[in-house]
């Protein structure tokens, strides 16, 4: 079952992360460290642009999702990009929303816990619809949950590829159409 999570939540949470990079400046400030505050403050402006073409695509439980997910208790930290903005994107929100959440939740269950694993996602808008790719790195110790999940979660609406599947890494390719 999924979390339900109130506005009062989010701000929380919200504040928390942004009161966490303030003090990572101020910290870098006082030893002196003037060009990690400036790599940082471009870490920080490079990922509120990607939040805010990903919140332009009208894709709001997508989007919602993904902001969201550092906040859950996955096992993995999540990353995303999106490489280009388009607007009228007209793909099924609830039905990739869902194959996600799968998908952590299967990734989570498949990976051993408390690693140093990391899980990108680049998104690709595209004249003919929408192009995703999952990028893991880590440990995975359940092969075959990913397997199972790959090959029950198939539909037309949604075109996975496995690009790359070891014990350390795993790369699929998504593609919805519009």
């Amino acid at each position: 079952m999924e979390k339900e999570w109130d506005i009062v939540e989010v701000l929380r949470h919200s504040r928390h992360d942004w009161l966490n990079r303030l003090q990572l400046i101020k910290g870098n400030l006082e030893m002196n460290r003037i060009d990690r505050v400036k790599e940082y403050i471009n870490e920080i402006v490079i990922e509120t642009q990607n939040e805010s073409k990903l919140s332009n695509f009208h894709l709001p439980l997508f989007a919602s999702l993904l902001l969201r997910s550092n906040w859950e208790h996955h096992s993995f930290q999540l990353e995303y990009e999106v490489l280009n903005e388009m607007d009228n994107i007209k793909v099924n929100d609830e039905l990739l929303t869902n194959w996600t959440i799968s998908f952590f939740s299967c990734l989570d269950s498949a990976i051993e816990a408390f690693q140093d694993n990391h899980l990108s996602i680049t998104i690709e808008p595209q004249s003919n619809g929408i192009r995703f790719f999952f990028d893991f790195s880590g440990i995975i110790i359940k092969n075959d949950l990913i397997e199972e999940f790959l090959s029950a979660s198939k539909t037309p609406e949604m075109a996975v590829e496995v690009k790359e599947f070891s014990a350390s890494e795993l790369a699929l390719e998504a593609f919805m159409p519009f």
